[in-house]
């Protein structure tokens, strides 16, 4: 006994009728609902309402699947006797319709139907157009092809280094082109994309301070709520796949900073810019500029545990190498750190070698420890070796003394 199935999302009820013999008056019916055949049987399971009808075509059965996100209209076609056999088992073919998931109903249809019928003829479903059931695979899909032109908005990527950390803003650089942007274009008290087209994304390759507050590493999109009369808001949120603001959602928030706007220089074009950026103490500004007004984001890093781990890693492979001890001590003493490990690599440098440089290096130590005796001791031990090692020496001489005099008026 031959059938054949065919599915589709809801037709018009004109073109139900063309196809299930509806007649004019199911033309009348709503969407996907134009069904005045004779109704064999009706099911209702929650939210999704499943009935089968039979056609004025001999041979043709109808189902509807109607739920609050879709409504699925189905075809059965077969010999009378089927029909007489699915008027008397309906509640059968109800009850697998409404248990069917869009894509898996032909399958349970067709295990349905050799129940009731005790046997099922190879498919006519090749025949049918695009009505019957296909899930296209994501490689037969036709690919459209794009023409290389130029956006409206490029798309921007700006990185600094501050510390020993990189930050770094992806963006898209919309345009004023004459147009009122702040409380227009971008209206006040709206979550705004800091950008266009999709999500502006900043990345930091390590956990910074941003205005005070702790930001892990990571990838971050980037929004502002811009307000009339009161601070702004600086936005990261941990979703970072959404095109602009839409989707946005407050609860994946990482942290909401307050920033006041300021005036500043037109810019055309939107633009993300570093400044203040301090190598020495990891600190630095990212600033947003669009039109006349600028906000501000203060970065800041633990540069000196990050560079400390480093040398630590590189001195354990290099034990004897006395200038990277050197090296490692002269960065303690600039920066007033860990005074105690600067010495002991000074020494080790010392022993290894003795040179102009590395004792210049113990001489400041000392002076930093408010030692200046000592201080003045390696002092003029490194201006003496300088004169014998270096023929540039005399460049850095002059500092050297000053340096030294000025010791020397603290200890006596």
């Amino acid at each position: 006994m031959p059938v054949q199935m065919m599915m589709r999302r809801a037709q018009p009820a004109s073109s139900l009728a063309r196809m299930g013999g509806l007649g004019a008056e199911g033309a009348q019916g709503k969407r996907g609902e134009g069904h005045k055949g004779e109704l064999l049987g009706k099911s209702t399971r929650g939210r999704v309402e499943t009935k089968l009808f039979k056609q004025k075509i001999l041979g043709t059965l109808t189902f509807v699947v109607s739920c609050s996100a879709n409504r699925v209209f189905g075809i059965i076609v077969s010999d009378p006797l089927f029909v007489v056999v699915a008027r008397r088992r309906s509640h059968l073919l109800l009850l697998m319709i409404s248990r069917c998931s869009l894509f898996a109903l032909t399958a349970h249809l067709g295990l349905g139907l050799a129940l009731l019928t005790g046997t099922i003829a190879p498919s006519r479903a090749q025949q049918a157009d695009s009505t019957v059931l296909t899930k296209p695979t994501p490689e037969a899909l036709p690919k459209v092809p794009e023409l290389p032109l130029p956006q409206a908005s490029p798309r921007a990527l700006v990185m600094q280094t501050i510390g020993l950390s990189d930050v770094t803003v992806d963006y898209h650089t919309p345009a004023v082109r004459g147009r009122a942007i702040w409380g227009q274009l971008v209206p006040y008290g709206q979550v705004w994309r800091a950008g266009a087209n999709e999500n502006t994304v900043i990345t930091f390759s390590d956990g910074v301070m941003l205005n005070g507050q702790a930001v892990p590493a990571g990838k971050y999109s980037f929004y502002v709520l811009p307000k009339a009369d009161q601070d702004w808001e600086l936005i990261l949120n941990r979703v970072i796949n959404h095109w602009g603001a839409e989707g946005y959602d407050a609860r994946a928030d990482q942290i909401r900073l307050p920033a006041v706007p300021e005036s500043g220089p037109m810019h055309e074009n939107l633009l993300y810019w570093f400044s203040e950026v301090k190598p020495g103490t990891g600190s630095g500004r990212l600033n947003l500029s669009w039109e006349k007004r600028t906000v501000s984001l203060l970065i800041e890093t633990d540069v000196h545990t990050k560079a400390l781990a480093g040398i630590q890693k590189v001195l354990a492979a290099n034990p004897e190498n006395w200038q990277l001890l050197a090296q490692a001590a002269d960065y303690l003493v600039q920066h007033n750190i860990q005074a105690e490990l600067a010495l002991q690599y000074i020494n080790e440098s010392l022993r290894l070698k003795e040179a102009y440089t590395n004792t210049w290096i113990k001489a400041r130590l000392m002076a930093s420890k408010q030692d200046y005796g000592t201080a003045i001791v390696y002092g003029r031990r490194a201006l003496k070796l300088g004169e014998k090692e270096d023929p540039d020496f005399k460049q850095r001489q002059p500092n050297m003394r000053i340096t030294l005099t000025e010791w020397q008026s603290k200890a006596y």
